[in-house]
């Protein structure tokens, strides 16, 4: 695991809606447990009344900008492997059969070849294998990687190094509950695991955007982490998907509001308890008394909720079975998980709910599924009895008829209340593209951004991949500034309705030096030379070398190269080539460097080798380790007239991390 330097612990990590264990291990600068293991079985305290033991699957913590998984599992049930034969042939908890007749579910051809997306972090080696018995013990169809029905990518979308990330033993549990309520809901949708590096909000975050990107219509998240006053930017960052059905677990620990099910994006799913009855549907649902609710801190209230106890977003929308006594049969065979598991916690719910979605069929291009269910709420079985918490009675913590915090508007009664159609909040932003623009190194620009709503809401404006030196205003979409650098970027504007739906467009945007490119007035030859269009290009780079802040600390702006920290035999690279204009008297190549290490003594470990063509310009080491960016520079005159390829090779040994973080690199002619 890539170590974040000390002046960038990973500040944005993201803990899983999942079942409860705890670490004994030591934790890295970065906040995440060195080695995980179950050390003890705890009584989850939200689950009183629960049959037998409780045990959180992932560590709970309240870290600012951690998340944990929100799955929870049965200590009293016996652990079994295989498929399960006569006389013992149905694993303990309910099935596929129980869920679809549960919810009134379509079991023939709904959802076919639809596409559910699972974000979680680490890795379940076991994951496809895992799927196959679960679905063999219930005579589900194959779900494989050969028969395009499964697919397992990083949180980038990569298959090979790094990908998959480190294995994990506690959301291996996380992973097979997910995969396994996508199976039991709609036995015919594809299933795209998405495994972040390590749980941290820019990672699942990413891993979000990695799921929209590969054509995921629906992207079930089962983690939760405190809400931040920073949270409505990481909205418009990971969580803002029109035309995408995007759900979070509201959380296990009873009453009280966890991030990302606080987003105004998502559709947010509570919890139940779920029994059979002799009444007329065969079962009822009461509100579990483990499932997260209330009023959010900082997120704006849709326009599609209209409780009146909350001035601002509501959790949850809308819920399913979470209840461990009333749990899901789960099948795990990683490390010490032992095959057939009875699982619940809200991370149940939210993929079951984002199957269902599913099966209800794609959302219209720019519109807000979390808003469908509050246009049709006759299409669910409201739950109307059971409590969460204490709150003075109300309904962000009690049950009861219409809208209440832990079940929302109620549960599935098919998929009538997950279409698309009357819903407020479901209108379309539309943004016109400018075309591709040019500009020069210190003359000003103006750019209007032309959008519009079908809704006739205000519209707040954003951009990312915008030139050094030019701004957006939020409110007007005009892009004004002075460009300092030149290069070419890959811009994205992003439009935002005050009712929830957004829309985007993309476009190239090249600064030329000034001078008209052709003598030696310009200040810099690199393109992306500070690396802020968030990717490579046109640096040639090894994967993952591009990184943001939440990855440790840039010098400036939002990203920066990050070379080698694996702890283990690993090469990175990173390169340009640039002509250098034969009518320059004087060239040289800056940068700045930061150098972080685990290594100690005089003996260069890990190094990292500056070339320009085939000249070594200087070789760095972990010895070289210092606790602040410091300015580099070289001289590139015997270059004048030539082409040059700058380069930075970092190689680490196979054992403790060194990290080379690169920024503002420039080639100075004059």
């Amino acid at each position: 695991m890539r170590k974040a330097p000390v002046l960038g612990t990973a500040a944005g990590i993201i803990a899983a809606a999942a079942t409860v264990v705890m670490f004994a291990a030591p934790t890295s600068a970065s906040g995440l447990p060195a080695s995980a293991a179950r050390t003890a079985t705890v009584a989850h305290p939200a689950a009183t009344g629960s049959a037998g033991n409780i045990q959180h699957l992932c560590a709970q913590t309240t870290k600012p900008g951690i998340m944990h998984c929100l799955a929870l599992a049965r200590t009293d049930v016996a652990h079994r492997l295989g498929v399960l034969a006569a006389p013992n042939a149905t694993p303990s908890g309910y099935g596929p059969s129980t869920l679809q007749g549960a919810y009134k579910l379509p079991s023939s051809s709904a959802g076919s070849g639809q596409t559910v997306a699972l974000v979680d972090a680490y890795d379940d080696p076991n994951a496809e294998s895992d799927l196959g018995v679960y679905r063999s013990q219930y005579g589900l169809p194959s779900c494989t990687t050969a028969n395009g029905c499964f697919r397992k990518v990083n949180q980038t979308g990569g298959t090979s190094y790094p990908s998959p990330p480190p294995a994990n033993d506690d959301w291996t549990g996380e992973i097979s509950l997910d995969v396994d309520m996508v199976s039991a809901a709609c036995p015919l949708c594809h299933i795209l695991l998405v495994e972040a590096t390590t749980p941290t909000t820019a990672n699942l975050g990413t891993g979000v955007n990695t799921a929209v990107s590969l054509g995921a219509k629906y992207v079930s998240n089962s983690y939760g982490g405190s809400e931040s006053s920073s949270e409505t930017s990481t909205d418009t960052s990971y969580y803002n998907h029109p035309g995408v059905a995007v759900t979070a677990s509201s959380g296990d620990s009873g009453y009280g509001v966890e991030y990302p099910a606080a987003s105004r994006y998502v559709t947010s799913v509570g919890g139940t308890s779920l029994r059979t009855a002799s009444n007329s549907r065969g079962y009822t649902e009461t509100a579990w008394n483990g499932a997260g609710s209330g009023c959010s801190q900082y997120e704006a209230k849709p326009s599609f909720q209209t409780d009146s106890g909350c001035a601002r977003r509501t959790v949850a929308d809308v819920s399913a079975v979470a209840d461990p006594a009333t749990g899901v049969a789960v099948y795990d065979s990683y490390g010490s998980n032992g095959g057939w598991n009875v699982y619940g916690g809200t991370s149940a719910s939210s993929p079951l709910i984002a199957s269902v979605y599913a099966l209800a069929g794609p959302p219209a291009a720019g519109s807000a599924p979390n808003s469908f269910p509050y246009a049709n709420p006759s299409a669910l079985f409201d739950v109307t009895s059971g409590s969460n918490g204490s709150c003075g009675g109300s309904y962000l913590c009690t049950a009861g008829t219409g809208y209440d915090g832990p079940t929302g508007l109620g549960t599935p009664n098919g998929v009538g209340a997950f279409t698309g159609g009357g819903g407020g909040g479901g209108g379309t932003v539309t943004v016109t593209n400018p075309g591709n623009q040019t500009g020069t190194v210190g003359t000003a620009v103006s750019l209007q951004i032309s959008a519009s709503a079908s809704d006739g809401g205000t519209l707040t404006y954003s951009a990312t991949g915008l030139p050094p030196g030019l701004t957006i205003s939020s409110s007007t979409g005009k892009i004004t500034g002075t460009p300092t650098t030149a290069g070419t970027s890959n811009v994205t504007v992003t439009a935002t309705d005050s009712t929830g739906p957004s829309g985007q467009t993309s476009f190239s945007w090249t600064i030329n030096p000034a001078g008209g490119g052709g003598g030696c007035t310009a200040a810099q030859l690199l393109g992306n030379p500070g690396f802020e269009t968030g990717s490579a290009s046109p640096w040639s780079a090894t994967s993952g070398v591009i990184a943001n802040t939440s990855e440790g600390p840039a010098h400036s702006g939002n990203y920066f190269a990050y070379l080698d920290g694996y702890g283990r035999t690993h090469t990175d690279t990173l390169s340009q080539t640039v002509s250098i204009p034969s009518s320059c008297k004087a060239a040289s190549v800056s940068f700045y460097l930061f150098i972080d290490t685990s290594e100690s003594g005089s003996y260069a470990y890990d190094t990292l080798r500056v070339q320009a063509g085939s000249t070594t310009l200087k070789t760095y080491s972990n010895v070289d380790a210092n606790d602040a960016y410091v300015l580099r520079t070289f001289s590139l005159s015997s270059f004048i007239g030539k082409s040059v390829t700058l380069k930075f090779t970092g190689s680490e040994d196979s054992s403790l991390q060194t990290s080379f973080l690169i920024d503002d690199t420039a080639i100075n002619v004059s």
